[in-house]
């Protein structure tokens, strides 16, 4: 059995559902609201490949490496984005949280901070997770910047690391938190989250 299996997780108007071949429409308008495949710090994929990158997704949830979901208003069911588990490691009780992107009008929103807390909250209560990893393009600051107010600490640079879509390499930022980091971590965030109601 998968150590992430099927689940939906819902707050604050927002559904994170696995995602399937049936979000490709919603997600090819997710990434054209604000063109975002052009930026060459993310994995947002570009339309024509917005199958490819599911087919991946999926591929990689059957392997047990990643388990990815759509982001849904669920009011209107609109796709506003995707984000994964990944880098699941059930041994030692670790996943990192990553391949997110959310279409622009979204962005700067409480959107982020909900799918977090829905995402940690699943690791850490529900999976019994004892670290929670994230790791970010070294110029990816803003990515960087919301790690960090998510109460992660900033592990190391692992330089050299990965292909950008522009076939530069990239070093990557990594960063973690603790099961015992966690609940300081919630309040922290449900708080912020208050002041952005």
């Amino acid at each position: 059995m998968a150590f992430v299996q099927p689940v939906t997780l819902a707050d604050r108007g927002l559904h994170l559902v696995p995602l399937e071949l049936a979000h490709e429409d919603g997600l090819r308008a997710a990434a054209a609201d604000g063109k975002l495949w052009k930026l060459r710090i993310t994995s947002v994929p570009e339309p024509e490949q917005t199958r490819a990158y599911i087919e991946s997704a999926l591929q990689m949830r059957a392997e047990g490496h990643r388990f990815a979901f759509a982001v849904t208003e669920t009011a209107t069911g609109r796709v506003l984005g995707s984000t994964s588990f990944h880098d699941i490691l059930p041994a030692v009780k670790r996943v990192e949280i990553g391949y997110t992107w959310y279409a622009k009008s979204v962005q700067r929103s409480h959107v982020n901070t909900t799918c977090k807390l829905l995402m940690m909250g699943h690791a850490f209560d529900t999976l019994g997770c004892h670290v929670v990893g994230w790791r970010t393009d070294n110029y990816n600051f803003a990515s960087q910047k919301a790690i960090e107010r998510l109460g992660a600490k900033k592990d190391g640079v692992i330089r050299g690391h990965a292909l950008r879509r522009d076939g530069t390499i990239r070093d990557t930022v990594m960063y973690s938190m603790r099961a015992g980091e966690w609940p300081e971590a919630r309040a922290q965030l449900l708080y912020l989250r208050g002041l952005h109601a």
